[in-house]
């Protein structure tokens, strides 16, 4: 892409970069969750946390750093239990940090309180794989 200043009469090459899109946004509202988690084509790893939350404060690096690592792969809706009490209750979080794996719109996994980097992948990991792969990883 070329741009003429007209000021100075150069014409200047303008360079294009992108930014890896991340997958991660925040829940704001029913609707919201029910478009973008329950309706989504792709895995989704659901976060409830808590502003107030000092392991949720901590965990919140380290999901979205393995979130990012999968490019793409599975998206992280982050729901603020203060916002969205309801939400908590439908899916019976009691305590926070929560992360909940879903796909199809139905919950797979769960995982609950502050955990290491490790654990996070894993947990990523098998939502991301297809039954193909879990199968081979199984023998």
């Amino acid at each position: 892409m070329f741009r003429f200043n007209a000021v100075h009469g150069v014409i200047r090459r303008g360079l294009a970069t992108t930014v890896p899109k991340r997958e991660i946004f925040k829940v704001q509202d029913m609707k919201d969750f029910e478009e973008k988690v329950k309706n989504s084509k792709k895995p989704v790893i659901v976060d409830f946390f808590a502003t107030w939350c000092n392991p949720c404060k901590a965990l919140t690096p380290r999901i979205e750093n393995v979130i990012s690592e999968k490019n793409g792969e599975v998206i992280l809706a982050k729901v603020d239990i203060d916002e969205h009490t309801d939400l908590a209750l439908d899916y019976e979080v009691a305590s926070v940090p929560v992360l909940l794996a879903m796909r199809n719109g139905k919950v797979e996994d769960r995982l609950i309180g502050l955990q290491d980097t490790d654990r996070l992948r894993k947990f990523v990991q098998q939502l991301t794989e297809t039954k193909e792969e879990k199968k081979a990883a199984a023998k």
